[in-house]
């Protein structure tokens, strides 16, 4: 059974979504406070925290970046009247989704399944490694590593298997509906606005191909493409 970790001081809402939660199979912990909710969710004995911005004490942005430091572990925001910057924010900051309030029980549980089913299994159930190689960036499936000129490159759950789709379709358009049903498992919205602030994150920590160019680009009202570095001329 997938363990949830609930960290919200709304104790009403807590109590709904654990009874809902539960009757669709999922083992659920609720906590209402920042600090207890970084502790449980470094103790390892959760799949997925489902974290509210706002809290009191210790703001939800803040228990991210203290989660982010120590566990990829995966992690789904919910966001107060669906607030751009709150999206944006949390995004950048290592999240693998948002939700905005109010929301549905079932769409929480839909996305919660769909986190879960991109998530690496745990160790010591490793698929077979697939490794992919272009210039100077070399990916890894089965051991979920990434290096970038020789140097390990940390990405979040979402960052790397956009990587992985768009490594694989190199030099070729991959269209934002793909990436959102592929990478994040959910149907394409034209409004949803999320793969594009992953693909912003991706770009950022890989930055450029090292003659200078971009390693992502991005086709106007299509996708994105990785592009495929230069060969250097020889002499």
């Amino acid at each position: 059974m997938s363990c949830v970790l609930l960290i919200d001081d709304d104790v009403e809402l807590c109590e709904l979504i654990t009874q809902y939660l539960e009757t669709e199979g999922f083992g659920i912990e609720a906590v209402y406070d920042g600090l207890c909710g970084v502790e449980q969710a470094l103790s390892g004995q959760h799949t997925l925290v489902v974290l509210d911005v706002m809290l009191p004490g210790m703001p939800g942005f803040d228990v991210l970046r203290r989660i982010r430091a120590h566990s990829r572990i995966p992690v789904l925001m919910l966001t107060a009247r669906g607030e751009a910057i709150d999206r944006i924010l949390g995004l950048e900051l290592g999240a693998d989704d948002y939700l905005p309030k109010p929301f549905d029980p079932r769409e929480l549980a839909a996305r919660i399944r769909a986190i879960l089913r991109r998530t690496p299994p745990a160790k010591g159930a490793l698929p077979a490694a697939t490794p992919m190689h272009l210039g100077d960036l070399a990916l890894d499936t089965g051991a979920r590593v990434v290096q970038c000129g020789r140097k390990d490159l940390p990405l979040t759950t979402v960052e790397f298997d956009l990587l992985a789709v768009l490594l694989q379709m190199s030099g070729q358009v991959v269209t934002r509906e793909i990436l959102v049903r592929d990478v994040l498992g959910r149907e394409f919205s034209p409004f949803d606005r999320s793969i594009d602030m992953h693909v912003s994150n991706l770009r950022r920590k890989l930055g450029l191909h090292p003659d200078g160019t971009e390693r992502i680009k991005g086709v106007r009202g299509v996708g994105y493409l990785y592009t495929v570095p230069r060969q250097p001329r020889s002499r």
